[in-house]
């Protein structure tokens, strides 16, 4: 019952969220082309007459799962998508890793107020500011 076309359909009514929308599936068929995928799945597709572009994410809707080339691609930096070019990732650019605000594996430095450790303790070479 968890992989039904039935619950599948229900989904895309209701849930904005994750992968896409029933209307964004009937707009994808009617009015765009497939560009290319990329290593995480994310399906990216452009207007057949206005150019627009857009992604339908693999998962959850998360900005931040686009990869560098297909971001540059996304906001018009390039006319050309990494699916079309040679591109190559620098060496320098990291893999995706998702938002974790919210999650217990977010950043909580020392100091916060969901840690028990304390801030560490100011040294000289620090002064508060103050308006005198």
């Amino acid at each position: 019952m968890a992989n039904s076309g039935f619950k599948q359909f229900v989904f895309e009514i209701f849930g904005w969220w994750n992968k896409q929308t029933l209307s964004t599936r009937i707009f994808t068929a009617l009015r765009g082309v497939k560009v290319g995928e990329d290593e995480l799945g994310n399906v990216y597709y452009q207007g057949k007459k206005d150019g627009r572009r857009w992604v339908v994410y693999n998962g959850a809707a998360d900005a931040s799962a686009i990869p560098a080339g297909w971001h540059g691609w996304m906001h018009k930096r390039t006319d050309v998508p990494p699916s079309k070019s040679d591109y190559k990732a620098r060496d320098w650019e990291k893999p995706h890793l998702p938002n974790m605000t919210g999650t217990a594996q977010a950043y909580r430095p020392d100091g916060s107020i969901l840690t028990p450790q304390s801030r560490p303790r100011v040294t000289g070479d620090y002064d508060a500011w103050s308006p005198e």
